[in-house]
């Protein structure tokens, strides 16, 4: 180690190598001493040197170390009031992680020791614990910043032309039989030839990754035998989790993520990441003592006003972020800049993200962290989405995030469920999520791509499990099947799971079929959770977040079982991405456009006429059809073009029973062509037409649809 140690200064936060040394900055208000400890460079167990930080500078507590390198490990250990009452919990006997480490070597390894406190029973927080966590804990490393990004760029896809893939790093690459062994489950393996082609040749243009963050899984599913597989418990909100690199874990897992990125842009696909800001792996005050708790408990956390020995839970984790204190604001700001700026990835989705909106107990619309982001030059101009919710009162957001902002929309999920489980009275809800949800979000300035259409997502079921079984199956979880949504339902689909008859597998299948073309034929951002496009099933499980097994693997033998259900999909992408009349930028206006005089959107009656008012009332009425008239000049390219389109039509009958449906007029032209109907498998092939005026007979459960083109 060096010889001399200088005082280094107050920023940037973190621990910084400028080429000759290395600066290292926390952040405590209340501490009344800081030490830096430095580990070996073998396996990281042993402490070579700690060093009593004397230097602070507006609660920023810095040091220079001379001649100290990129894969030096360290923590730190932060000395305070013990008081828990009055929201401090420091105790110096815990190595603690850096807020700002950029890359964390090692996972917690579970010992009582972690905890700042005597454990024993309910009260034991309130009585300080003096063994030392270090041999448990995770250690910070030094990193070496530079990268030769060469001629990379951002893609830079437009929202209205943007497919969204969401992914587990993991569960993607495992068993891939085209990927290297040594690199499955890893950055390097989604980067890789095999996964990237699948990519391409499915369509998509933006993968969205479930948590990269450093996590660490709680000690109640390890002592299970169980792990935080998905990862929504960070602990490091700049370090990419070692847990997903192929070559390394002091450092190397940051060049090995650059390097995904950078393959991934290369290819034309956007990486945007699910962060989760709104709790930490800390939990409630019986947690461990890994991070934020021992360096500032009461600057880092919300604690209650009535009794601040414990926390303001909005996540149902345990915290919630103190996100009124200037430095807890601004870490969440510096940690999105630095995935943007130094990590180059395309946008964010935020994990309930309503808890981050909250001042005081309210979600203020126009909050602080809102505004911030707004005013960011970095920030503000990458993809934004959140999921607009969380378990605190008044904590269900759709519809009222701000301009800049996506979401995922529950709306839409919940009524394309209900449409297609034969649920009356959805026609009406089913014609705003069709169109772009502009009851939700026009009044407010946004537009058709603020909504993120999904109807299924890594919490809950597959696709195939939602149609294949009633019940969720989650005993693998080891809770009894207490954990978990209870919001499945009969889809009258037969037998659960499973099944050898026909009849009931052909049912499921259309229903795959309804719920893809619905999504992908819907105006909005489209999200497509991985393996659904070809029936990936997790056995009933709705709540695998625990399995790090096959349960949770995307198992690549089923591509070739379900080829079809792939090529369908494939299909409906490449449709998106050819007709501007499915990528809509303004909301339809419901109003006759030059030159023809036709409607942009008009909505029909099974009978063949237009809806009246109603019609949309009728809550027997479970079918509706859409007619997207591409011959309405509807909007300017960017490069000052016209944008014309075929005209389409959309029938779908929610129906337990076959319904009959009248083909409407269009443009004085005679005949619709079909392009696919859900009863069948495979695209139509044949250009067979319908005529208009006629009855098409639709099946119980289905969907068509048909095309005029402008020749």
């Amino acid at each position: 180690m060096p010889e001399k140690i200088w005082p280094g200064r107050p920023f940037p936060l973190g621990a910084f190598w400028d080429g000759e040394g290395v600066n290292f900055a926390l952040f405590s208000e209340n501490a009344t001493g800081v030490e830096l400890c430095l580990y070996d460079d073998d396996d990281g167990t042993n402490e070579t040197e700690r060093i009593s930080i004397t230097e602070h500078t507006d609660h920023v507590w810095h040091v220079y170390i001379p001649r100290a390198r990129p894969g030096l490990r360290y923590g730190y250990r932060v000395y305070g009031p013990y008081n828990p009452y009055e929201g401090h919990r420091f105790n110096p006997s815990k190595l603690l992680i850096d807020p700002y480490a950029k890359a964390i070597d090692g996972g917690v390894k579970w010992n009582d020791a972690l905890f700042g406190y005597k454990t024993g029973n309910p009260q034991d927080d309130l009585v300080i614990d003096s063994r030392d966590s270090a041999p448990f804990t995770p250690k910070c490393v030094v990193v070496d910043s530079f990268f030769d990004w060469k001629d990379e760029a951002h893609p830079q896809i437009p929202w209205h032309k943007t497919i969204i893939y969401e992914l587990h790093v993991k569960g993607f690459t495992q068993t891939h039989p085209n990927i290297p062994p040594e690199l499955r489950g890893t950055y390097a393996g989604l980067a890789s030839p095999a996964a990237v082609n699948y990519f391409k040749t499915l369509g998509i243009t933006a993968v969205e990754l479930m948590p990269v963050h450093s996590c660490a899984a709680e000690k109640f599913l390890i002592d299970k035998g169980l792990t935080n597989y998905w990862g929504y418990s960070s602990l490091g909100f700049f370090a990419p989790d070692a847990r997903f690199s192929a070559s390394g874990s002091l450092g190397q897992q940051v060049k090995e993520f650059k390097s995904m990125v950078k393959t991934l842009h290369s290819e034309g696909i956007e990486v945007i990441l699910d962060v989760v800001y709104n709790h930490t792996a800390e939990g409630n005050h019986l947690g461990p003592t890994l991070c934020f708790r021992g360096i500032d408990n009461a600057s880092y956390y919300k604690l209650s006003p009535e009794n601040k020995r414990f926390y303001t839970d909005y996540t149902g984790c345990g915290n919630s972020p103190n996100m009124l204190h200037h430095y807890v604001l601004q870490m969440i700001m510096d940690s999105l800049r630095y995935w943007v700026t130094e990590m180059h990835v395309d946008g964010f989705r935020f994990d309930l993200a309503s808890t981050l909106a909250r001042e005081l107990h309210d979600v203020n619309r126009l909050g602080i962290f809102f505004d911030v982001i707004h005013q960011d030059p970095v920030i503000s101009r990458v993809k934004l989405i959140a999921e607009p919710w969380d378990l605190g009162p008044g904590g269900y957001q759709v519809g009222n995030f701000p301009l800049l902002w996506a979401e995922w929309n529950g709306k839409y999920r919940d009524t394309v469920r209900s449409f297609w489980k034969s649920d009356g009275g959805q026609v009406r809800e089913l014609a705003y999520r069709l169109s772009g949800s502009s009851d939700l979000y026009k009044s407010s300035g946004r537009l058709p791509y603020a909504s993120i259409n999904f109807v299924t997502a890594h919490d809950g079921y597959t696709l195939n499990d939602l149609v294949s079984y009633n019940y969720k199956h989650n005993e693998a979880n080891k809770e009894g099947n207490r954990d978990g949504s209870n919001d499945n339902l009969s889809w009258n689909c037969g037998m659960e799971g499973p099944t050898n008859d026909l009849s009931v597998r052909r049912l499921r299948e259309r229903q795959k079929r309804n719920f893809l073309a619905t999504l992908l034929l819907s105006q909005g951002v489209p999200m497509i959770t991985m393996g659904d496009e070809f029936g990936r099933t997790q056995g009933g499980n709705n709540n695998a977040y625990c399995q790090d097994n096959s349960i949770s693997w995307v198992n690549w033998e089923k591509v070739s079982e379900n080829h079809e259900l792939l090529e369908f999909v494939r299909f409906l992408i490449k449709l998106f991405h050819k007709h501007p009349i499915l990528q809509r930028r303004k909301f339809f206006s419901g109003r006759s456009m030059k030159p023809t005089g036709c409607k942009d959107i008009s909505w029909f009656h099974p009978s063949g006429r237009e809806m009246k008012d109603a019609d949309w009332l009728d809550y027997e009425l479970r079918g509706l059809g859409a007619q997207l008239a591409g011959d309405a000049i509807f909007e300017v390219g960017q490069h000052g073009e016209k944008l014309m389109d075929d005209t389409f039509l959309i029938l779908l009958n929610g129906h337990f029973d076959q319904s009959a449906f009248v083909m409407p007029p269009c443009n004085g032209k005679s005949e619709w062509q079909r392009v696919f109907d859900t009863v069948n498998s495979y695209v139509d092939t044949k250009k067979q037409f319908f005529s208009c005026g006629k009855i098409y007979n639709m099946l119980p459960r289905s969907m068509a649809l048909f095309r005029m083109s402008l020749a």
